[in-house]
């Protein structure tokens, strides 16, 4: 028999969560767990379906969603970790901003699976910058416009960007697991002008925005999630 071949690195991990420590279906329902927060975050649960999150770990659950057939994004469950209680601290500050992720959506519907990083704030807010990565992508299409390409670890990200302070670097190829230099992004984007210099940052979360599963439950997996910062 031959020896079997070694799985791809943007293959996610094999990892079950079998017995929940953790479940909720309340919209804003959430855990924390190892210096990270697992929210359910059905922030738009005016449009949105049921949706329930159950949690093993922070680096191991699985939420499953019923969206209707619609394009605007219903929900972001996502595990993030807070910089110093969300009041950040200055980019310039960091040597290292890193970031270990594997996650899987369903292949159905119309979704993206996503960083969202918080600069000079959380939410909406004068001055405040959200900056995303798209590790994949089906259906979904950005805020703003496509400015140009970025090019980093061997992959090529589309580039889209709005006036409102929001960055969103789209994976041409589909990443199921890996690693992002999330500093690098972020100096870059200072570079072009899209975020301010030095923005203090405040929150790095890694989740799947819901805009559709076709009506029937589906359900996205997160099997490795770390951040590392020095």
């Amino acid at each position: 028999m031959p020896p079997s071949t070694p799985a791809p690195p943007s293959t996610a991990p094999v990892r079950n969560c079998r017995s929940p420590e953790f479940t909720t279906s309340d919209p804003d329902g959430g855990w924390s767990d190892g210096g990270y927060y697992v929210h359910n975050n059905m922030w738009n649960a005016g449009e949105a379906g049921p949706e329930t999150l159950r949690a093993c770990a922070y680096d191991n659950w699985y939420v499953e969603s019923t969206q209707p057939d619609s394009t605007s994004v219903k929900t972001y469950p996502n595990v993030h970790k807070d910089i110093n209680d969300q009041n950040g601290k200055p980019f310039n500050d960091y040597s290292v901003i890193r970031s270990a992720f594997a996650g899987r959506g369903p292949g159905t519907g119309i979704y993206d699976v996503a960083y969202d990083l918080w600069l000079n704030g959380v939410g909406n807010g004068a001055g405040v910058s959200e900056l995303m990565v798209w590790t994949e992508n089906r259906k979904q299409v950005p805020a703003g416009e496509k400015l140009t390409t970025y090019t980093a670890g061997g992959f090529t990200y589309d580039v889209w960007a709005e006036d409102e302070g929001y960055v969103a670097f789209v994976s041409r190829t589909t990443q199921y697991a890996g690693t992002v230099d999330l500093k690098a992004m972020i100096a870059w984007a200072i570079g072009k002008g899209l975020i301010p210099p030095n923005p203090t940052v405040n929150q790095i979360g890694y989740g799947i925005e819901f805009c559709s599963t076709g009506g029937g439950k589906a359900r996205f997996t997160l099997s490795d999630f770390s951040v590392t910062m020095s």
